[in-house]
C-alpha cells in the first residue's frame, strides 16, 4: 500500500521478481569510491522487465544511478514510447536508498501517474510510493 493508502498494483510475486532481479544487477554495480551498490529493475507496461546498476566515476558528477542505467536500457530495447509500471530498487548496504531527484524526475518523464517505486525504507523493508507521491512538482516541458 502506498504512503496515501492506495492498493499496490503489483502482486507480492511481481515485486519479488523485481526485487530479485534488481539484487542480482545491484551485485554488478561498478561502486569503488563509495561500495553503495545499488540495482533497479523496472517493469514496462507491456510487460518487459529491464534492468540496471549504479556505474560509479572518480569525478561523482558522472556517477550514472542504477534507476536511469534501467531506463535507458529499456529505451534501447524498446523505444522512446515506453511507459513504466514498476521500479524497485535495492542496495547491497542494507540502508534506505530512495531514488535521487534525478531519478525521480527520468521516472517522471516514462510514467504514468499510477505508475509505482518501491525502494527501501530506513527500517530496510521495501516501501512503496506513486511517482505522483514522490514527485509532486515534475517539471514539464510541453512540446508546441
Amino acid at each position: 500500500m502506498s504512503q496515501n493508502g492506495a492498493p499496490d498494483r503489483l502482486s507480492p510475486a511481481q515485486r519479488n521478481e523485481l526485487q530479485r532481479r534488481a539484487l542480482a544487477v545491484a551485485a554488478r554495480a561498478y561502486a569503488p569510491y563509495s561500495s553503495f551498490r545499488v540495482g533497479a529493475a523496472v517493469l514496462l507496461e507491456d510487460g518487459s522487465i529491464t534492468t540496471g546498476c549504479n556505474v560509479e566515476n572518480a569525478s561523482y558528477r558522472l556517477t550514472t544511478c542504477a534507476e536511469q542505467s534501467a531506463i535507458a536500457s529499456a529505451v534501447a530495447l524498446r523505444g522512446p514510447s515506453i511507459r513504466i509500471q514498476a521500479v524497485v530498487i535495492v542496495n547491497l548496504n542494507d540502508t534506505a536508498s530512495p531514488p535521487c531527484g534525478a531519478c525521480r524526475q527520468t521516472i517522471h518523464e516514462f510514467s504514468t501517474s499510477s505508475t509505482e517505486i518501491f525502494f527501501p525504507a530506513a527500517e530496510g523493508a521495501l516501501t512503496r510510493f506513486s511517482i505522483d507521491e514522490l514527485l509532486p512538482s515534475a517539471f514539464l516541458l510541453n512540446n508546441l
